[in-house]
C-alpha cells in the first residue's frame, strides 16, 4: 500500500512538473488544451460567482471582434490606480483579450462593481511587478508569464 502511494505521489509530482515546464516554454499544446478545458469546465464552474463582492476573481465583458457577439470571461484582475492589470498566462493571443484590444474597451466586474475600461495595452511582467501583489509576482515567475493587460479605467 505505501508503496502504491509513493507511486501516486511520484506520478502526481511529475505531472505538476511537466505542465510547469508546458507553461514556462509556452507549449502551444499545453497551452490549447488548457483553454479548451477551461472554456468548457472552468468558465461555466467560475461565471456564477465571478466579480460577486468577496471573491478574487472577476468577468470581463468584451464583444468578438468579428461576430459582434457579447462574451463573459472570468479574469483575475488586480486593481491598480486608475484600472487593471489582467494576466495573460496564454499570451495576448487569447480570443477575449485580442477582443478587448480591437474594441479599445470592456467592462470588468470585480468585487461586485461594474468598471467601464478603455485603452487596453499589454504590458511586460518588467513594466509592472511593483504594482502586482506578492502571491501574483510568484505565480509569474513559476509560469514565465510575461505578458499582462493594462486597462484604465473610464472617465
Amino acid at each position: 500500500m505505501r508503496r502504491l502511494l509513493l507511486l501516486v505521489l511520484a506520478a502526481l509530482v511529475a505531472a505538476f512538473g511537466a505542465f510547469v515546464v508546458g507553461m514556462r516554454r509556452k507549449s502551444p499544446i499545453l497551452q490549447d488544451r488548457l483553454r479548451q478545458f477551461s472554456k468548457r469546465v472552468m468558465t461555466p464552474a467560475v461565471l456564477p460567482t465571478a466579480g460577486t463582492a468577496g471573491q478574487g476573481n472577476g468577468v470581463v465583458h468584451h464583444r468578438g471582434r468579428t461576430s459582434g457577439r457579447e462574451y463573459a470571461t472570468p479574469v483575475t484582475p488586480v486593481p491598480i490606480t486608475g484600472g487593471f492589470l489582467i494576466a495573460l498566462p496564454y499570451t495576448s493571443r487569447v480570443d477575449w483579450a485580442r477582443n478587448i484590444l480591437a474594441a479599445g474597451e470592456a467592462t470588468i466586474v470585480h468585487d461586485g462593481t461594474s468598471h467601464r475600461v478603455v485603452d487596453p495595452a499589454v504590458v511586460s511582467y518588467r513594466e509592472v511587478a511593483e504594482l502586482l501583489p506578492r502571491s501574483a509576482r510568484i505565480g509569474a515567475r513559476v509560469f514565465s508569464m510575461d505578458e499582462f493587460l493594462r486597462v484604465r479605467a473610464a472617465g
